[in-house]
Parts: structure tokens; sequence; C-alpha cells
């Protein structure tokens, strides 16, 4: 965690991480029985009403300016379309292996930010992102041959996506209200979502207990609270900075996953996390003074 955050903005961090350790297994226990774009419907549809219910809450203004509304359609799609690939990627990847190569996003996010928001190069960086691509390639040869290493390919990319709708908001959307820009997300991620399941799948289909407690905690924790704590912290502090929950999120699903999930941690898994988790840290490092 940055230390140079607040006391406010250091709660936020550590409410946000924990709901979204836990949110890997809740989506993976979703995706086990309904598939994606109605699980993603669903999930969407609540974090939707709890949005809506605090824009109105908040008294937020809409809106109605053409250029800032395109802005937003660009920053939606790019993280409607990236978390659609993280979830495909899901299906068959472990939960805790997934969060360890969705995390990867600060990399990317510095990488970016190089070239469009003039970050500073140092070779401290460069080595982390070494030794980061390192272990994204141990976890990813760990499953080649199988559906897990596609799956590990789709998380990757969804996690390149995540990592350009970061930038593009720190370039173009800061003064867009936090609740409001998510609220508009997940407004459209539902539509999005409920469009192609009734296409490919079916929404309507009756699920069981199991899967409306996790859908209710993927939607209204994890999409709904957890990421206008994101993007609320996002707003406030630096990209590659904050993108530092990369060094704990993917370790609270690899805990989280073991418990809930009974899923293996094996010692390829652990080193590739581990230098994974090291790149993070050397991308998201400051220099001492």
């Amino acid at each position: 965690m940055s230390f140079s955050m607040g006391l406010k903005n250091k709660f936020l961090f550590t409410i946000m991480v924990l709901i979204w350790g836990v949110n890997w297994s809740a989506m993976k226990i979703g995706l086990q029985i309904a598939p994606v774009f109605t699980f993603n419907f669903h999930r969407f549809i609540f974090s939707t009403i709890f949005l809506l219910f605090l824009c109105l809450v908040k008294k937020v203004s809409w809106v109605k300016d053409l250029q800032t509304n395109v802005r937003m359609i660009i920053y939606c799609f790019t993280s409607i379309f990236g978390f659609t690939l993280t979830t495909f990627g899901l299906i068959y990847q472990s939960s805790g292996v997934g969060a360890v190569l969705t995390y990867t996003q600060p990399i990317w996010v510095f990488l970016l930010s190089l070239f469009l928001l003039n970050e500073k190069f140092s070779f401290t960086k460069l080595f982390g992102i070494f030794l980061g691509l390192l272990g994204v390639t141990l976890l990813f040869l760990k499953d080649v041959g199988s559906m897990a290493s596609t799956s590990s390919i789709l998380i990757v990319f969804g996690a390149i996506l995540w990592a350009l709708s970061t930038v593009y908001y720190k370039m173009k959307l800061e003064n867009v209200d936090t609740i409001y820009l998510n609220f508009y997300n997940s407004l459209l991620a539902t539509l999005t979502a409920f469009i192609l399941s009734l296409a490919l799948e079916n929404p309507f289909a009756t699920y069981n207990l199991n899967y409306l407690i996790n859908v209710v905690y993927s939607g209204v924790l994890a999409s709904g609270v957890g990421m206008t704590i994101w993007v609320f912290l996002l707003k406030n502090e630096n990209a590659v900075t904050l993108s530092s929950s990369s060094l704990i999120v993917p370790l609270l699903a690899l805990v989280f996953s073991s418990i809930i999930l009974g899923e293996e941690i094996g010692y390829r898994t652990i080193l590739g996390s581990t230098f994974v988790l090291a790149g993070i840290y050397l991308v998201n490092r400051k220099k001492m003074s």
C-alpha cells in the first residue's frame, strides 16, 4: 500500500482489497453454475441498482456534455471488454492464478504511462516488468496444452484492457463524479451482457440460493462498492502508485480460494506469483528520499 495515502484513503483501500480478494472465489462459484454473459448480466443488475440508489441519495447531476459522454462510453466499453475476457478466462483457470494474472495490470499501466502520461523511466521499474513477465510466463507454462493456458491469455489481455481504461480515465475523465461514472459503466455492462445472454444463453433461468448469494456479493460489493472506491482513489492518487493494490489482492485471492474452494497452491503457482508480485512492487516502488 502506498504510505503517501491519507488515513481515509488507506481505510477505503483496505476495504476494497478485502472485497476483491474474496470476489475471485465468488465469481468462480457463480461461473460454475451459470454461463458467462448470464452471470455478468445478473451481477451487474445488482450493482446498477445499488449505484443508482447512491446517485439518487447524493443527488448526482447527469453529465450532459456530448464530448464527456463519448469519452465515458469509450472508457466503459474498454472496461467491459476487459472484464468479459477475464470472466471467460476464469472458467478454466483457478481463481487464485486468475487474480495474479489480472493484477499484472500495474505493469501495463506503467508501460502505457511511459507514452501517454509521461511517466518517468527507471531501470528499477524495467527490472520489475521483467520479473512480472517472468512470473506470468511461469504461470502460463504450468498449463500449456490445456484449456487453462488459453484462459491465462484471455485474463492477461483483460488486464491490459483494464490498464488502458485506467490510463484513459486519468487522461480524460478525472473531473467526472466517481459514483456516476461507475453507475454509467455498470448500466452499459448490464445492457451489453443482457443482449448477449438473450442471444446466446438464457438470462431468465432459475438458479439456487448459493448462486444468488455469490451474484449479489459480486454485484453489490465487488462491482458496486469496490469499483466505486477504486475510481474514487484513482481520482485522488497516482495511477501507477494506486495499482500497488496488486500486491495484496492476488495474495488474498490465493488464500481465500484455498479456504473457500479448496484450490491447491502448488510450488509453480507460488514461484510465479512471487515473481509477479515482486515485479509489481518494483514498478510501484518510490525512490527513498
